[in-house]
């Protein structure tokens, strides 16, 4: 049985992709520039970074394009993104259970201001976002302080996320990986596979 269930927030808790693809494809249409809003969301589900790495090298948008992307992402973002189907349920049988819930997202405070704008905060025991500056994943550094702060054993530890980086995360930190992936697609790097969070409760 997993005592501590570590979640990643952007395509696993939340359903963000939708909305911040969206959002840059409405500020590249003011550019005159066309692309598909599937390809955008699929860059971003490798890592922020790496989409707008992708696009700048693309298009040479330019640094203020990224700003406001940036800023309608902290805002717009926030208005529209929702948490998954059968999310609040999940954490709060964890959290029910006398077991633990815990963040660890490269986003910044705003995944902390949506979950608890959706009342899922107080199910959770701590939060590591960007703010706290720690190497990004798949380094495992942020996971080993979750790890020593909260004294986890690691085959109690399971990190759940939606992309391979989440996975090897887990996997540099000796701890237990569950992919996330709702076209049921395999990674060699997962311990579980889910596609709908109401599997979980056979897992934990």
């Amino acid at each position: 049985m997993f005592k501590h269930v570590i979640w990643d927030f952007d395509g696993t808790l939340f359903d963000t992709y939708p909305v911040m693809a969206k959002i840059f494809k409405d500020l590249l249409e003011k550019e005159g520039i066309e692309e598909p809003l599937d390809e955008i969301k699929q860059h971003m589900q490798v890592s922020m970074s790496f989409a707008l790495t992708y696009y700048e090298k693309k298009y040479a948008i330019s640094s203020e394009f990224i700003e406001d992307f940036k800023l309608l992402q902290r805002t717009k973002g926030i208005e529209l993104a929702k948490p998954f189907e059968g999310i609040e349920g999940i954490c709060k049988y964890i959290h029910s259970t006398n077991r633990k819930n815990y963040l660890y997202t490269h986003r910044g405070k705003s995944a902390v201001v949506l979950l608890k704008k959706y009342g899922l905060y107080d199910y959770f025991s701590d939060f590591i976002t960007f703010d706290q500056g720690f190497e990004r994943k798949p380094n495992p550094d942020a996971l080993n302080y979750l790890i020593n702060e909260h004294t986890i054993h690691l085959d109690e530890a399971l990190m759940i996320g939606d992309r391979e980086l989440d996975l090897l995360a887990a996997k540099n930190a000796g701890i237990s990986a569950c992919y996330f992936n709702q076209e049921k697609e395999k990674n060699e790097y997962a311990d579980y596979t889910i596609d709908h969070f109401k599997k979980l409760y056979s897992i934990i």
